[in-house]
C-alpha cells in the first residue's frame, strides 16, 4: 500500500485529522504528511477546513483538520455500480412511489441486520455494550464503525458508508439503516449526522440507560 494509500485508508478510518494526527499514525515528518496533502487537495480528494474547539480557545488560528471528499472515498473502491442502483431506485420512485422505495430500503438492510444480530449474540441486553458489539459487527461489514461514551449515554460512529452516493438521492436508505441500528441496540436512537448529508462520519446518539457505563471501544482498526 502506497503512503497515499494509507493517508486516505487512515482518513477513512477517522474521519476529519490534523495533519500532526496523520503524521503520527503513520511515522511521516510535518513535511512529508504535508506534500501528499497538497497533493490529495490539488486532485481533489480531500477538503481541509478548521477544526472545531469545544469551550474557550486560546490564541491563534485554530488547526486544519482534512477529509475526504466524495471523489476520494470513491479511489477507495467503495462506490460500484452508484449510477446503476441510483437509476434503479430512480425507477422505484416513479413507478411505485416514496413508499416503494421505503420497502426496498427495508429490505436491503433485513440481511445486514441478520448477520449483525448474529455477531451480537454474547452482547448481553445493554444498550451501550450492544452498541460496541455492533460497532465491531459493523466494522466486519466494511463501515469502519466505533462506539464510544459521551455525557448523555454513548454514540455509535461510521466512518464509511458502502451507499452514501446512493443515500445522498434517498434518505429513505439512511433512515431503515437507522431503523435497523435502534433493534439491534434494543433502544430509541437518533441520527445526529450522516455521510450521504455531507458530514464527515455517520454518528448514532444512544441515550444511557440508568446505572449504565460503556468504555471507549475503537473497533475500526
Amino acid at each position: 500500500m502506497s503512503t497515499r494509500d494509507r493517508v486516505t485508508q487512515l482518513l477513512l478510518e477517522r474521519g476529519p485529522t490534523t495533519a500532526a494526527q496523520l503524521g503520527s499514525a503513520l511515522g511521516l515528518s510535518p513535511a512529508a504528511i504535508r506534500r501528499h496533502l497538497d497533493a490529495m487537495l490539488a486532485d481533489g480528494d480531500v477538503v481541509a477546513r478548521d477544526q472545531t474547539v469545544r469551550g474557550s480557545r486560546g490564541r491563534g488560528r485554530p488547526a486544519k483538520v482534512f477529509a475526504l471528499t466524495e471523489a476520494g472515498r470513491g479511489r477507495c473502491g467503495t462506490h460500484h455500480y452508484d449510477n446503476m442502483a441510483t437509476a434503479a431506485l430512480r425507477w422505484i420512485a416513479r413507478t411505485g412511489g416514496t413508499e416503494a422505495v421505503a420497502a426496498f430500503a427495508a429490505e436491503q438492510v433485513s440481511a445486514l441486520e441478520s448477520r449483525c444480530r448474529a455477531a451480537m449474540e454474547d452482547a448481553g441486553d445493554a444498550p451501550l455494550a450492544r452498541a460496541e458489539a455492533l460497532a465491531g459487527a459493523l466494522t466486519a461489514e466494511g463501515y469502519a464503525a466505533n462506539a464510544s461514551t459521551i455525557a448523555s449515554g454513548g454514540q455509535l460512529c461510521q466512518h464509511h458508508c458502502p451507499v452514501a452516493h446512493v443515500a445522498a438521492e434517498f434518505p429513505q436508505l439512511c433512515e431503515a439503516e437507522t431503523e435497523v441500528i435502534s433493534r439491534l441496540v434494543g433502544t430509541h436512537v437518533q441520527r445526529l449526522a450522516t455521510i450521504a448529508h455531507g458530514d464527515g462520519v455517520c454518528t448514532t446518539h444512544i441515550p444511557a440507560q440508568s446505572g449504565s457505563t460503556v468504555t471507549t471501544v475503537r473497533t475500526d482498526r
